[in-house]
């Protein structure tokens, strides 16, 4: 089972804003390689597909795309590949933010 995390700034102290706002992702992801915008992640498993709409921020690395999902004011990735590790730290770091599993 893959591990979730939480980027967040929910223990974060003032000035920083609390929530990380939706045009603050597009913003921030619009500026950033291989990285695309989308309504609806789509999952095809061997005998079905799913799709779930939300805001997807998918990183394209080695070919693969990877979600990283805007809710609630925070943004949710799991880790899939390693790889996501220090790109999850890259983007906590740029929003000013923390990383917690969950």
């Amino acid at each position: 089972m893959k591990q979730r995390f939480r980027i967040t700034r929910s223990m974060q102290e003032s000035p920083v804003e609390q929530s990380i706002s939706l045009d603050e992702c597009k913003d921030y992801f619009a500026s950033q390689p291989d990285f695309s915008y989308s309504r609806v992640l789509t999952i095809q498993g061997p005998e079905s597909t799913m799709s779930v709409e939300g805001d997807f921020f998918m990183w394209n690395y080695a070919g693969v795309d990877i979600p990283f999902r805007h809710y609630m004011g925070d943004v949710y990735v799991a880790i899939s590949n390693e790889a996501v590790v220090p790109k999850m730290i890259e983007i906590a770091t740029d929003l000013q933010a923390d990383v917690v599993e969950g």
